[in-house]
């Protein structure tokens, strides 16, 4: 039966053209998913992955998202850019959703400023539906077109474009997915819309120069839907983290992390929604993230690492 509730909740959204995007807790970390420009930004060589769990309590049909991703900085012909590898999969309800895609940015340096990237990625998502509805004795779902019957499933080719800028101080990013809006089942004329994204951050050092506490912004909008999201982290020896982030009218999320050895971080999320939904979802959601970074340059000393999307 829940399963069955949160397929109406899928197919109410798609008909009233909400959000689309799955919102990661660790999006500001691992700002690729978002945004194609900051592909080869840490200046390394980068793997992480996502597994989020939403609406825990609902049992079989909620929410379950898993990202996974690898970037690097590459200098062809000494040319400075950076490409990416991006794969989402997104199950919610009777529906499952699976996007690949390859991202690539040209860097250039701004002296005494920072550096900009301009990337665009180019892929293919897989959607899916094998519907199982249950319905009271004698009901039916009748011949409607907007109720499917049996399993649908199509692939289109997909993609997204952005900008990046960071320095040692701050970043700053705006995007666009699904710029093609492209369709999901053609049998009932339904299309992704175009997703916007900025963000922004800021590193600031503290007297005490063991802690760092890093502000950031996350505001998506498909023009129809919009979320403001805002938090900090407070960084202890670069190597600890921990803060908090709300996104406004939808959720309060509790972040911890920890680098186990260089270029090896994991950290963890916990989001406690703060809708009418939250009665039923006492469970909350729970985010896992994963990442390694390293060089293939050999270093005469040992380096601390560093990466702006981890911090």
């Amino acid at each position: 039966m829940r399963k069955l509730f949160v397929s109406i909740i899928m197919l109410f959204a798609i008909s009233v053209s909400a959000q689309q995007d799955p919102l990661l807790s660790h999006n500001i970390f691992n700002q690729i998913t978002i945004n194609p420009a900051s592909a080869g930004s840490s200046g390394m060589i980068c793997a992480t992955a996502i597994h989020r769990q939403q609406w825990m309590n609902f049992g079989e049909g909620s929410p379950v998202v898993s990202a996974v991703n690898l970037d690097a900085a590459i200098s062809p012909f000494g040319f400075s850019s950076g490409i990416g590898l991006n794969v989402l999969q997104d199950q919610f309800g009777f529906n499952t959703d699976v996007g690949a895609s390859l991202s690539y940015a040209a860097r250039f340096t701004i002296k005494g400023v920072g550096k900009l990237a301009i990337g665009v990625n180019g892929g293919f998502i897989n959607n899916s539906l094998e519907p199982d509805w249950k319905f009271p004795e004698g009901g039916s779902t009748g011949t409607s077109n907007l109720v499917p019957q049996q399993s649908e499933s199509g692939i289109n080719f997909d993609m997204g474009a952005g900008i990046y800028f960071h320095s040692d101080e701050m970043f700053f990013g705006l995007s666009a997915t699904h710029l093609n809006e492209t369709s999901y089942y053609n049998k009932y004329s339904s299309h992704y819309k175009r997703h916007y994204y900025i963000t922004g951050g800021y590193f600031l050092k503290l007297p005490n120069q063991n802690w760092q506490i890093n502000p950031s912004v996350l505001i998506s909008s498909d023009l129809a839907t919009s979320h403001l999201g805002f938090g900090a982290n407070f960084v202890y020896n670069k190597k600890f983290w921990g803060g908090v982030s709300y996104r406004i009218g939808e959720s309060v999320t509790g972040l911890i992390g920890i680098e186990l050895f260089s270029g090896m971080r994991v950290g963890y999320a916990y989001d406690f929604s703060t809708t009418s939904i939250s009665g039923l979802n006492s469970g909350g959601s729970h985010e896992f993230m994963v990442g390694y970074c390293f060089s293939l340059k050999k270093e005469r000393a040992p380096q601390q690492y560093k990466s702006i999307r981890f911090l």
